[in-house]
């Protein structure tokens, strides 16, 4: 049992959060795309899709990472670093989740099977990035947003502007709750030589992260008019305003420990944008 335990804290499973926020937009997408009435079969593939290959991606992650986590104050007890797992049984688990979620791709259209690939990569390929680009949360946004173009495949056959918008949206608000995330470790990545959009931004992070979270509301109110949605959905936008102006509250003095409670508060912000879009298209059926 202590050993399947350690197996569940190496797929992030006791702390659902980035679960949650991979599973947002997808929500976000499938809604749109299926006009409120999302096929049973795709929201089940993507729903178990979304929690397999998070789990995938924390797995690859701590093998990337386990000579940098163990100079983290904050990672050095991981599974893989602490040495209750081997990086070969890791590699292996990382083999499984991808084949297991692959075969609930197999259920699914050509269009989104074929997509399923890139999505592959670029969860195999991101924790690498940290060592080549301070622009990793960027990655991270493509990594998890990817699952847009592709619910609008599984659910319609093909992949509209709007799907590429809401893409867009998911990317830059990884890129800002991601950022906040590395100001936590800001001086151990610097102490350690490991990159992201926080040292990059430096004192502008504040402003910056403002600055795409402004974007993300431009991308997203764009949508709202190109598919004329309704109050329900600007409703929620509204409120996602106020929870980023809150995570901004929380941001004012980089304290790591206000700077972590932003990353998670976008649990609530992802939340209440899909609460909107749902209000939107039940009120809208029943009309």
């Amino acid at each position: 049992m202590a050993n399947l335990r350690q197996y569940l804290i190496l797929m992030r499973f006791d702390k659902p959060v980035g679960t949650f926020l991979l599973l947002w937009p997808t929500l976000w997408a499938l809604w749109i795309a299926a006009e409120g009435v999302p096929d049973s079969d795709v929201l089940i593939v993507f729903v178990a899709g979304v929690v397999l290959m998070r789990a995938a991606g924390c797995v690859i992650n701590d093998y990337a990472d386990r000579k940098i986590d163990s100079k983290v104050r904050r990672t050095r007890d991981r599974p893989i670093t602490s040495g209750k797992i081997t990086p070969k049984a890791a590699l292996i688990l990382f083999v499984v989740l991808c084949l297991v979620a692959f075969a609930l791709v197999l259920t699914m259209n050509k269009l989104t099977i074929m997509m399923s690939f890139v999505a592959a990569f670029l969860a195999a390929t991101y924790p690498f990035m940290k060592r080549y680009t301070y622009l990793p949360q960027v990655y991270l946004g493509a990594a998890f947003g990817w699952a847009v173009p592709m619910v609008f495949a599984a659910q319609t056959g093909a992949v509209p502007k709007e799907a590429w918008l809401l893409f867009i949206a998911t990317v830059l608000w990884a890129t800002a709750y991601d950022t906040m995330y590395a100001m936590v470790d800001r001086r151990d990545d610097l102490r350690i030589g490991v990159k992201s959009t926080a040292i990059l931004f430096g004192d502008g992070d504040r402003l910056i992260i403002g600055i795409i979270q402004a974007l993300f509301f431009l991308v997203l109110l764009i949508v709202g008019q190109h598919l004329g949605m309704g109050a329900y959905y600007y409703g929620g936008l509204l409120v996602a305003a106020l929870f980023a102006g809150y995570q901004q509250y929380l941001l004012r003095d980089r304290d790591v420990l206000l700077c972590f409670r932003a990353f998670l508060n976008n649990n609530v912000f992802g939340a209440v944008i899909f609460i909107g879009i749902a209000l939107h298209y039940a009120v809208a059926s029943g009309a």
